[in-house]
Parts: structure tokens; C-alpha cells; sequence
């Protein structure tokens, strides 16, 4: 196998089994410390500097992983993974990784001990399965989903990118922002129709919701 590699590309590099396991398994517990301080209210942020010199400053783990120049492709599956996550759901990027590097983490202690890869993957079902089923539980309807729910649901997730006292400011902004656009017939909602507007004299702090038209032109 490693002459065909070498035939292909010479300067492939051919690993054996456990070396490429080994490979797989620092690349997910590498990202996984990278983003492991972002998580939570206290989370530490991160200054990022792309080749012009600007710089980001930020704890927002989708920003993270969409500016990061990833090499692994075990590490760029993750990251795809977790960037899925935050379309489908807005949130949750930080989470995806922290929770493959630490089942990886898992599994290569496992493995250590002699135990065979296929028992590892049937208990990740298994563990699927509980999980889902333990979620279902909590499950709202979408008329039974209220104000304060919704409120609950934003301060969670303002909560891991924000201090606390601007959680406190933009929570009931973004639930009443967002109740504002619903349709109260099919309950779909446009967040299109939601328009965030930077006043570059003012401080997040100062934030308002205003439930219809900003013109920041003069009249005249």
C-alpha cells in the first residue's frame, strides 16, 4: 500500500493503523482545547489576525472555526460538523466540538484496554438513542412555546458569547424582536424582516428594540 501511495503522490505520508487512529484522535482533542475556554459566561476570547493585519476579536465558535486555517481533514470534519450544527440551529458550535473530542478522548482509553472499535461505535448508538429519547421529553409544542420560554431559550445563548449585564439588555430585545415577525397563523417566521442597525455613537448597552422603520437619514 505505502508504494501505491508514493505512486500517487510522492510526498504522501503513509500511516499504519494505530498511527493514523493516534492522528484522528489528537486532531479532534487539539480543536477541542482550542475551543474549550470559549464555552460559558466566562469564556475567555480570542484575538484572531488575518494576513492583512486586521483583527477579530471574538468567543463566537463558529467565527472561530470559519477563521481558522485547518489542516487535519479529521479536524475539518469536525469543524463542518459544528458548522452545521449552527445553521440548523444558530447555536450550539462550541458544544459539537467539545463533545467528539471528549467521546474520541473516551474511545482512545477504550481502545487502550483492549476493547474492539465495533463495541465503542455500538455504545455511541446506544448512547444516541438514550439521548434522543431523553430530549424528546422536553419538547414543546408550537403553541405551547410562551414569551418567557422563548426568553429562557435567548439568555442560554446570549450567555456563553456576552457579559452578563449586556445578556440582561439584549435578551427581551431578541425574544421580542423575533415575536414581532411571527406568523400567528402557520407560526413561520422571517428573520429577514428583523434588521440589525450599528450606531457607531452609541455602546451595546444602549440597544433598543423598535418595532418598525429606522431612518438614520436627515429628513431634509
Amino acid at each position: 500500500m505505502s508504494s501505491s501511495i508514493q505512486l500517487l503522490n510522492p510526498k504522501a505520508e503513509s500511516l499504519r493503523r494505530e498511527q493514523a487512529l493516534q492522528v484522528n484522535i489528537t486532531a479532534a482533542q487539539g480543536l477541542q482545547d482550542v475551543l474549550s475556554t470559549n464555552l460559558g459566561p466566562k469564556g475567555t476570547l480570542k484575538m484572531l489576525v488575518d494576513g492583512a493585519g486586521n483583527i477579530k476579536i471574538t468567543k463566537d465558535g463558529k467565527v472561530l472555526l470559519t477563521e481558522m486555517q485547518i489542516q487535519s481533514p479529521t479536524a475539518i470534519m469536525i469543524a463542518r460538523a459544528a458548522a452545521a450544527q449552527d445553521e440548523i440551529t444558530g447555536d450550539g458550535t462550541t458544544t459539537v466540538v467539545m463533545l467528539v473530542g471528549e467521546l474520541l478522548r473516551q474511545a482512545e482509553r477504550f481502545l487502550t484496554e483492549g476493547i474492539h472499535p465495533r463495541v465503542i461505535t455500538d455504545g455511541f448508538e446506544v448512547a444516541r438513542e438514550e439521548t434522543l429519547h431523553f430530549l424528546n421529553e422536553f419538547i414543546y409544542k408550537p403553541e405551547e412555546i410562551t414569551r418567557e420560554i422563548l426568553l429562557q431559550v435567548a439568555r442560554s445563548s446570549l450567555s456563553t458569547k456576552i457579559s452578563p449585564e449586556l445578556t440582561d439588555v439584549l435578551t427581551p430585545i431578541v425574544t421580542d424582536a423575533v415575536l414581532n415577525v411571527k406568523d400567528p397563523e402557520n407560526n413561520n417566521l422571517d428573520l429577514h424582516m428583523i434588521e440589525i442597525m450599528s450606531m457607531m455613537t452609541q455602546t451595546a448597552k444602549d440597544t433598543e428594540f423598535i418595532k418598525g422603520l429606522v431612518l438614520d437619514h436627515d429628513r431634509g
